[in-house]
């Protein structure tokens, strides 16, 4: 019995598999951003409110990053690379836009957080 135990409690799904270390790395860089978490996965947060989280509902791609943005830019986005940008229904209404991170390049990924971070800190300054 303590083997099926052990072996339900160390499988992993895709969604906490995702490497964050390039994320990791950028958001180290922002004043006030902090790792943290948020619906059971990894977030990262200033002012105690969430720029980017690894998405959990099932309709999101493994090694996705969901990330904040206005729907216009998000709309931006999805128009201009949508090999590496995309939204499933269960994110329609919110402000976010989820991202493939093995496709987009580390000066993209930089200045999505950057604008998301900046963006969600002001909304509470």
């Amino acid at each position: 019995m303590a083997k099926k135990t052990a072996k339900k409690t160390a499988k992993k799904t895709p969604r906490t598999e995702v490497d964050l270390d390039p994320v990791r790395k950028i958001t180290r860089r922002l004043p006030g951003a902090e790792e943290s978490n948020a619906w059971g996965g990894p977030a990262f947060k200033i002012r105690g409110q969430w720029f980017a989280v690894v998405p959990t509902h099932k309709s999101a791609e493994p090694d996705s990053l969901a990330v904040r943005v206005d729907f216009e830019r998000r709309a931006e986005l999805l128009e201009s690379a949508p090999e590496i940008y995309y939204v499933k229904e269960h994110y329609q209404n919110y402000p976010v836009v989820l991202v493939r991170l093995a496709r987009i390049k580390d000066d993209a990924l930089e200045g999505l957080l950057r604008m998301a971070w900046q963006s969600t800190g002001a909304k509470k300054a």
